[in-house]
């Protein structure tokens, strides 16, 4: 019997605190545990947040974003280590703790974007000169920029939101220094253009997507936190797209843009209270996450049986990796 949309987000993972695990911290959609060894423990919940706040819970999220990042951490550990140790459930990555850099690499190849930190509503209201980058006039709103550009954000806390920063001022501030500016715009470059030829080869526009660094006990510079997933990133469909960008359509996305946009539609997300989110309208982004992870890795995505609760399965396999919590 196939479930109704009511059943499978009824069915989401929103909670992964185990109180038997130490130094437990929650994310938007991440649950962390901090252990004494150094690792920690990361489990991707199917908590859903835009515009810096939780909404919903979208079915099987935390699963398609941990093994997509999966999937981009193997594809990319030839430009630059990972933090990832192992990964003992579809849900749940140990990695190695790092000191992290309180800047968010964000790299873009098109001029789009509906949040406030993105560079077409400011191109839109008149700005040309952001992040230090200078763009010109002419431009339309899903065309290639002319070239690949850089535009950090500062890593806001929980409950504020990332604000633009230019390189100059990163430096300036000693949120970097010049040498690990350059190293991470280096790094982040190699790694976008990985994920852009992998993506065209698999019928897909790798439009932005924001890396996330920190420093290892070395001081090496470190992939963090995911990479190249629909929550990081914007995908297109390349078969479709120039289609809609003449008909003056949105581009057909497998990432949070669609449901930016659905909120974007119905109010400010910035000044107005979000609409609860139909059940069927978070069935459908589902769908497009689904399609992404087995667009872009070429495997059959695995839903987990309807008849064991998310929650019990990360919970046995968290004890048999870590039983000394659970004696």
């Amino acid at each position: 019997m196939t479930p109704t949309a009511d059943q499978l987000v009824a069915r989401c993972l929103t909670d992964a605190h185990f109180p038997q695990l130490p130094n437990f911290y929650q994310g938007k959609v991440r649950d962390s545990y901090d252990l004494p060894d150094g690792r920690r423990i990361m489990i991707a919940t199917d908590r859903q947040s835009a515009f810096d706040v939780v909404l919903a819970a979208v079915p099987y999220k935390g699963q398609v974003l941990n093994q997509t990042a999966k999937f981009w951490f193997e594809q990319t550990k030839d430009i630059v280590p990972n933090h990832i140790v192992s990964e003992p459930d579809p849900n749940v990555a140990v990695v190695r703790r790092l000191n992290m850099l309180p800047v968010e690499m964000v790299v873009r190849d098109y001029l789009t974007g509906s949040t406030d930190t993105s560079i077409w509503p400011m191109y839109q209201r008149g700005a040309r000169t952001m992040y230090g980058i200078t763009l010109p006039d002419g431009l339309a709103k899903n065309h290639k920029l002319p070239n690949t550009i850089l535009t950090p954000t500062t890593k806001a806390e929980k409950g504020e939101h990332d604000a633009p920063i230019t390189p100059t001022e990163i430096v300036a501030k000693g949120l970097l220094t010049q040498s690990q500016w350059d190293q991470l715009a280096a790094i982040s470059l190699k790694v976008f253009a990985r994920g852009r030829e992998i993506a065209a080869k698999n019928g897909l526009i790798l439009v932005d997507t924001k890396y996330e660094f920190g420093l290892d006990d070395q001081g090496r510079i470190t992939l963090a936190d995911e990479i190249h997933t629909p929550d990081s990133s914007r995908y297109w469909v390349i078969k479709s797209y120039a289609e809609r960008l003449q008909a003056g359509k949105e581009p057909e996305s497998l990432d949070k843009e669609f449901l930016r946009l659905w909120i974007r539609e119905r109010v400010d997300p910035y000044k107005e209270p979000i609409p609860k989110i139909p059940a069927e309208t978070l069935v459908t982004f589902s769908d497009k996450y689904i399609r992404l992870f087995e667009t872009i890795t070429g495997r059959k995505f695995e839903r987990p049986p309807l008849d064991k609760p998310v929650r019990e399965r990360v919970e046995n396999a968290l004890r048999k990796s870590f039983p000394e919590y659970w004696r």
